[in-house]
C-alpha cells in the first residue's frame, strides 16, 4: 500500500527558514569519547610485543599454530587457548619494493614491506612487516630474517615495537 502525498501534508523547509529562525533546532559539539578494547587474544599479543616476545596460539584439535593469536580456529571452529611463544625469526614469503610511502610521497630508497612466515607456526603463517638492513636487490622469497626490536624503554605494545626484520 503506497501513501499519497495528500495523506501526509507538510511544509517544505527552505534554507531561509533556518536562517530566519522559523525552525527550532539545536547545535552542539558532542563530547563523544571512544575507547578500543583489543580483546583477550590481541591484548596479550600486544602486551608480549611490549616485552620483546612473539606469541601465538595452537589449536588442540587440528594442531595449527598461528600468529597473531585469535580466540577460535577458522578451520575447525574450536577454541584456541594453548598459548605458544614463538621465535622472532622467520622466512620471507612475499615482498614488494615501494617507492611511494603510505602518504603518497616518493622516496629514492624503497620501503620493503614483506609477509614473514614466523618460525614455529604450523602451517607456516605470516605477519606483514618491513624489511631493513638489506639491499633491495638482495631480497629474495625464502630469505631467513630476524626481528630488530626497539629498545625496551621505547616499546608501547604495538607491532611497531619491531622496527623491521633483517636478514640472518
Amino acid at each position: 500500500m503506497t501513501a499519497r502525498i495528500e495523506e501526509f501534508p507538510g511544509v517544505y523547509l527552505r534554507e531561509s527558514d533556518f536562517r530566519e529562525k522559523r525552525v527550532i533546532f539545536n547545535e552542539w559539539n558532542p563530547n563523544a569519547q571512544y575507547a578500543w578494547d583489543a580483546g583477550v587474544a590481541i591484548g596479550r599479543y600486544l602486551a608480549e610485543l611490549k616485552e620483546g616476545r612473539l606469541i601465538g596460539v595452537r589449536c588442540r584439535h587440528c594442531r595449527r599454530t598461528v600468529i597473531p593469536p585469535r580466540n577460535f580456529c577458522e578451520w575447525c571452529f574450536r577454541p584456541m587457548d594453548d598459548w605458544v611463544y614463538l621465535s622472532d625469526t622467520g622466512t620471507v614469503n612475499t615482498f614488494s619494493l615501494c617507492y611511494v610511502t603510505w602518504d603518497m610521497k616518493r622516496v629514492e630508497e624503497p620501503e620493503i614491506p614483506a609477509v614473514i612466515d614466523i618460525d614455529g607456526t604450523r602451517p607456516r603463517v605470516g605477519i606483514m612487516h618491513l624489511l631493513g638492513e638489506v639491499d633491495p636487490d638482495d631480497v629474495k622469497i625464502g630469505m631467513k630474517v630476524k626481528a630488530v626490536w626497539k629498545p625496551a624503554e621505547e616499546r608501547m605494545g604495538a607491532i611497531t615495537d619491531i622496527k623491521y626484520f633483517k636478514p640472518v
